[in-house]
């Protein structure tokens, strides 16, 4: 009967998981098989398969790994971009994590070495978004400087790449990616007006939202 439950837990998830990865195509966060989102399960992690277009994908194409990145459910081979998922489960307590190549998030990422304080939602990352520096897909090196990049925060920039967010759920993650593209977009539309620079929010100002944000929402 457990078992039973534990299967039926990883088909809801990988459900979930395929909608979001599909949603992240539609809303135009990335374009063919780039980008990649994965969901933890206990010490499980689901992701989607390298190379296969999301619309293509079935309950039978489920693809897991465990934390040491052996691959333990389906054929499929898990994204390249599984170090970078693993390191933030090993890391945090994440139970999604989303991987875009976002345009205005890509194209900020090529521009500063963190995005500028240009909107308070920033503080529901939880602090200026930093840019993680350049290094080469799919390794250990981008993986390490993508971590440093998050102290503190559940999303950042790659350098010339994109953007990784992750959260408590496969909704948060990638309500978190579709929020840091919008700062960025903002920033870039902000800075293009000839002859004006943005006006910026303080430190201050940023922390005083983020003890606000902690009341946000319903309560139950």
């Amino acid at each position: 009967m457990a078992e039973q439950r534990r299967d039926a837990e990883l088909e809801r998830i990988w459900a979930e998981l395929v909608a979001t990865a599909r949603r992240t195509v539609a809303d135009g966060l990335v374009v063919g098989t780039s980008g990649n989102v994965s969901a933890r399960v206990g010490d499980l992690v689901l992701a989607t398969p390298s190379g296969v277009p999301y619309d293509r994908l079935t309950p039978d194409d489920i693809t897991g790994v465990d934390l040491a990145g052996r691959q333990v459910l389906g054929t499929l081979v898990p994204t390249s971009e599984l170090p970078m998922h693993l390191a933030v489960y090993r890391s945090t307590d994440a139970r999604a994590v989303v991987h875009t190549h976002a345009v205005h998030a890509t194209a900020v990422s090529m521009l500063v070495p963190e995005l500028p304080l240009v909107h308070y939602m920033a503080a529901a990352l939880g602090g200026p978004v930093r840019v993680a520096p350049y290094a080469t897909y799919g390794t250990d090196e981008l993986a390490e400087y993508m971590l440093r990049a998050l102290a503190g925060r559940s999303g950042c920039l790659l350098q010339n790449h994109g953007t990784i967010t992750y959260g408590a759920s496969l909704d948060q993650a990638y309500d978190r990616t579709a929020q840091l593209e919008w700062m960025c977009r903002l920033w870039l539309t902000a800075s293009s007006a000839p002859g004006l620079t943005p006006s910026l929010l303080t430190e201050a100002q940023l922390a005083e939202v983020g003890e606000r944000l902690k009341g946000y929402g319903q309560r139950r």
